[in-house]
């Protein structure tokens, strides 16, 4: 850490902590939304297979 300017360097810190972590949470809700959608859609082709 530099002595000029301590609350620039805090502020850059901390804007890409929040970028990062934001990114993660972006990443992991696609995830589980994919993951659901998955489910769902097998769902309705089991459904539609017995119903045949």
């Amino acid at each position: 850490m530099p002595q000029m300017a301590p609350i620039w360097w805090e502020m850059l810190f901390l804007m890409f902590l929040m970028m990062f972590m934001l990114m993660n949470s972006i990443i992991y809700f696609n995830k589980t939304m994919t993951m659901m959608k998955m489910k769902k859609e097998s769902i309705k082709i089991k459904q539609i297979k017995w119903k045949w």
